[in-house]
């Protein structure tokens, strides 16, 4: 660490002078305005002492909103690191547009002297804006507001309800953040309290901790954290955007499923991966157990959250007539970016998407500039392939349908005008595809239907070849694959006077992402639940406007019984889970839990040629990057080499 004591020293008033400079910076919530607009502010605050922060009700509080401004911003494409750090989207090599250090482990530049994306030590833009927020040190605020709190001498003007409920809010957070360096680094020192400043050096010299210890501990913060939350927010106006029962046992769920995935369980890569004093920080022995606890959380999570109104989500108050085709669309997008809808368990409103949807714009008139609508993150070939036939299978195993050469070209037809421009050629792989392809993705000659569109459902075309104002041809802002990101764009995105983007939080968590969990860890568990496994599939395909697995494999699958066996259906799950949750950060991390990324981040990246002015130099093929993705080494961060020298009680990980 960067100082001996960076995680654990004492937090009285001389320490944070030291830490944040002369004056303490606390970061507050401000009031929420309504359910539509409310967003989870955090802001300086004046309050230099902490000695005065937990002496009445409206300063602890300010403190908690401390430890809740450490939440990482996943709304934003520069902090989420699964945006741009796998193959999922694509930016210009040169950085013309963006500057993102997660794309940098995209192209194989990691490196183990000041490692890119640091949220161990907060620097290159793993630590929010201006790397103000070290996960670390969101977890000592929490270790600090949770010894000052339940201190019952403290906070006099606190109810006992309320107390509880803030201090169940900071173990979550705690724990949450936690897992978060976890999932990125592998074993990691646990901080259960904060030292004084003058502890013993064996004590400041933090070690990293086993995998399953760290799990157990984690698992019961969250436990101890969910008893006292609330079920939802009843004040609406003031508290949207705060930690809530179903939350903690949605993360909770998502922790063991990471805890019993192949990264985590039974890796044998991690064999001889001790800490100095020869303890194995992974259990390299396979353990079946492991699935039926995932299996166990992700179904309370589940029940928890729908005894208290989620529901997956489907669009039904537009005003307008339009297509059960577009209805489909607005079902899969908006469940994403509509305001606080059914779905969404976890929305995080202090990381705000005004500035994502503008790098996924694209301009769809000659009037609309670059900078407005920027087109910049760019979804990549693989990801359009990867997208269901509109038979409901993958392309490559759909028996009634050949796409053979994508670089041939096809009419639109009547039949496809609602998803293609009527008479607009464009590759054969934008045909027949299955509905969420056309509401996550733009391409030359796709429709884009949105709110001001109205009833005129094809009034909106992408038009991408280089001379077209959706094209590549500014100088900074170009997309580089061909292919755009609709699902992100909430559907009242209008060009003209006033506001072009509509706010909405982040969704850390819905209620399909629980879904497909329980699906995978209960198939895992004996693989004799397909009955139930399918409920939950099916659930998420039915809203997609696709049949069960069960009728389209059998009618249009290459292995029609694919999904009977434990591993076909693994496959299945897998594949539905990387389209269901494509373009929201979370493919590149279960890629890795999977442990496939040898397989997925060794391919060449593949785009359109976006600089080609007509149809044939367009629809050519262009190799944008070869990844090379090294195992055991890339699946975990490394650990700064300073932080190594600084305290000698660490190792560094695997192959760095």
């Amino acid at each position: 660490m960067k100082t001996k004591n960076r995680i654990i020293e004492n937090m009285n008033l001389q320490k944070l002078r030291k830490v944040f400079g002369a004056s303490m910076v606390v970061l507050c919530l401000l009031g929420l305005e309504s359910c539509e607009n409310s967003f989870l502010d955090v802001v300086p605050d004046n309050v230099s002492t902490l000695e005065n922060a937990f002496k009445l009700r409206n300063e602890a509080q300010k403190y908690l909103f401390t430890c809740y401004a450490y939440i990482p911003k996943n709304g934003d494409a520069v902090y989420n690191i699964g945006m741009l750090a796998g193959d999922e989207t694509w930016v210009a090599a040169n950085r013309a547009a963006v500057t993102s250090y997660a794309f940098n482990i995209a192209t194989g530049t990691q490196r183990k002297a000041q490692p890119y994306m640091n949220a161990w030590e907060g620097y290159y833009q793993a630590a929010g804006p201006g790397d103000r927020y070290p996960i670390f040190d969101g977890i000592r605020h929490c270790n600090v507001f949770l010894e000052n709190v339940e201190d019952r001498a403290k906070v006099p003007d606190l109810t006992e309800g309320e107390r509880l409920r803030w201090i169940a809010e900071a173990k979550f957070l705690k724990a949450y953040y936690h897992y978060y360096l976890m999932r990125m680094y592998g074993p990691i020192p646990v901080i259960r309290v904060n030292l004084p400043i003058d502890a013993p050096e064996d004590q400041i010299q933090v070690a990293r901790e086993p995998i399953d210890q760290t799990v157990d501990y984690l698992v019961s913060l969250l436990d101890e954290a969910s008893v006292a939350l609330p079920p939802q927010i009843a004040d609406t106006q003031n508290e949207l955007g705060r930690i809530t029962k179903p939350i903690a046992l949605s993360i909770k769920a998502e922790l063991l499923l990471m805890a019993a995935s192949p990264l985590f369980n039974g890796n044998a890569d991690m064999v001889g991966f001790n800490a100095k004093d020869g303890t194995p920080l992974f259990n390299t022995v396979y353990d079946a157990t492991k699935w039926k606890r995932a299996a166990d959380a992700a179904k309370a999570a589940i029940d928890a959250a729908e005894a208290n109104g989620n529901k997956i989500f489907y669009k039904n108050d537009v005003a307008f007539t339009i297509s059960q085709t577009a209805k489909t669309k607005l079902n899969i997008t908006q469940a994403v970016t509509e305001r606080w809808n059914s779905e969404l368990i976890w929305a995080n409103p202090n990381s705000r998407t005004y500035e994502l949807q503008r790098i996924c714009m694209m301009p769809l008139n000659a009037t609309v500039s670059h900078s407005q609508a920027r087109k910049i993150l760019s979804p990549t070939l693989e990801s359009a392939m990867n997208f269901y036939t509109k038979n409901g299978v993958p392309i490559e195993e759909d028996k009634t349908l050949t796409f053979g050469d994508i670089t041939e070209l096809k009419v639109a037809t009547a039949a496809d005008k609602f998803d293609i421009k009527e008479g607009y050629r464009t590759s054969i792989i934008n045909f027949n595809r299955e509905p969420r392809f056309y509401a996550d993705l733009g391409f030359d000659g796709a429709i884009f239907y949105k709110y001001d569109s109205g009833s005129d459902e094809t009034k909106e075309v992408i038009r991408a070849k280089y001379q077209d104002y959706a094209g590549s041809s500014d100088a900074f802002d170009f997309n580089v694959t061909g292919y755009y990101i609709k699902k992100l764009i909430n559907w009242e995105q209008h060009f003209g006077g006033g506001t072009l983007y509509k706010e909405y939080a982040w969704p850390e968590m819905r209620l399909a992402d629980l879904y497909l969990m329980y699906a995978e860890a209960l198939n895992e568990v004996d693989g004799r639940s397909t009955a139930e496994v399918l409920q939950y599939v099916d659930a998420i395909r039915t809203r997609a406007g696709l049949k069960g697995v069960v009728e389209s494999w059998t009618n249009f699958s290459s292995n029609p019984t694919k999904y009977t066996t434990k591993e076909g259906l693994r496959e299945i799950i897998r594949r539905e889970r990387s389209i269901e949750m494509a373009f929201e950060g979370k493919n590149y991390w279960d890629i890795r839990r999977w442990k496939t990324a040898t397989q997925e981040f060794n391919e060449a990246v593949k785009g359109w040629n976006v600089f080609g002015g007509s149809e044939s130099s367009y629809y050519q093929v262009v190799t944008l990057n070869q990844q090379r993705f090294v195992s055991p080494r890339d699946y975990f961060w490394p650990i700064d080499e300073t932080t190594l020298i600084q305290n000698p009680n660490l190792i560094q990980n695997p192959g760095w």
